[in-house]
């Protein structure tokens, strides 16, 4: 049973050793000089204006439940396409479900206003 999982085993311990010497590396290379330019809170390279604490509105973090959910649609079709041949009509008509419910949330989200952006 373990030889099965050996592979899965080395590749997490491989790939955590090689997250460790990353860090290990850039905290030993890079320079630590803190500048007061360099401690300050920025916003896509330029400074930002107003409170720091401020509460995003829900729209921001809707729009982004809505991304991770058809970014997931995407990830499920790679793989259905390249099986779509061995795995027939069922595997179609399974695909065309999942898609209509996707489609059916879309229309309900767009409908209900999450995917307009207004401040």
């Amino acid at each position: 049973m373990f030889s099965v999982y050996l592979p899965v085993f080395l590749m997490i311990a491989v790939s955590a050793l090689v997250a460790l010497g990353m860090f290990t590396a850039t905290s030993l290379a890079g320079p630590r000089n803190m500048t007061r330019e360099k401690a300050i809170p920025y916003e896509s390279g330029s400074e930002t204006t107003g409170a720091s604490h401020i509460r995003l509105s829900i729209k921001f973090y809707l729009t982004a439940i809505l991304f991770v959910v058809f970014d997931i649609e995407a990830v499920f079709l790679y793989p259905w396409a390249s099986l779509f041949r061995d795995l027939g009509w069922f595997g179609l008509v399974e695909m065309v479900m999942f898609l209509t419910v996707l489609g059916v949330t879309l229309v309900y989200a767009w409908k209900k206003g999450a995917l307009e952006w207004e401040t």
